[in-house]
């Protein structure tokens, strides 16, 4: 276990200008840990253009990124209100589509900036979701307001 553990402050620390460039870049990560022997690492960007910028900036470090899983993902809408949107009665939800490795709590922090939300999500969606910790990846979900 400590072996692993230095694995990963070893990777972090290589791929730390990657990690730093997503934040300028707004580039929302999702999750950074040990994939076996590989560093993973799982964001959303605002655009096609961002996500090429981080790969870029991988691809200076290490031309080859075995030791690097890389999964970013281009988000299709972004989660803005027009105004009044909350007013029309359920025009303001989102949809949002499951992927692996995501839990409720993940996407309530997304949207609301807080994983104790995730509740509104179930209620929302307790036509598709029977239990909370059962997720899986290609649901469909909407995010209420």
């Amino acid at each position: 276990m400590a072996q692993s553990n230095q694995d990963f402050e070893r990777l972090k620390q290589k791929y730390q200008s990657v990690l730093n460039l997503m934040q300028q870049l707004q580039v929302q990560l999702q999750n950074v840990n040990m994939q076996g022997n590989q560093l993973l690492v799982r964001g959303i960007a605002t655009s096609p253009d961002a996500k090429n910028r981080v790969w870029d900036q991988v691809k200076l470090i290490d031309k080859s990124y075995s030791d690097l899983v890389l999964d970013i993902t281009v988000s299709q809408a972004q989660p803005t209100m027009t105004a009044g949107a909350s007013a029309s009665g359920g025009q303001g939800q989102r949809r949002y589509t499951v992927q692996a490795g995501d839990t409720l709590s993940k996407i309530s922090r997304q949207y609301y900036g807080d994983p104790n939300q995730f509740t509104k999500i179930f209620d929302a969606n307790r036509s598709v979701l029977k239990d909370p910790n059962n997720i899986y990846p290609g649901q469909e979900l909407v995010i209420p307001d």
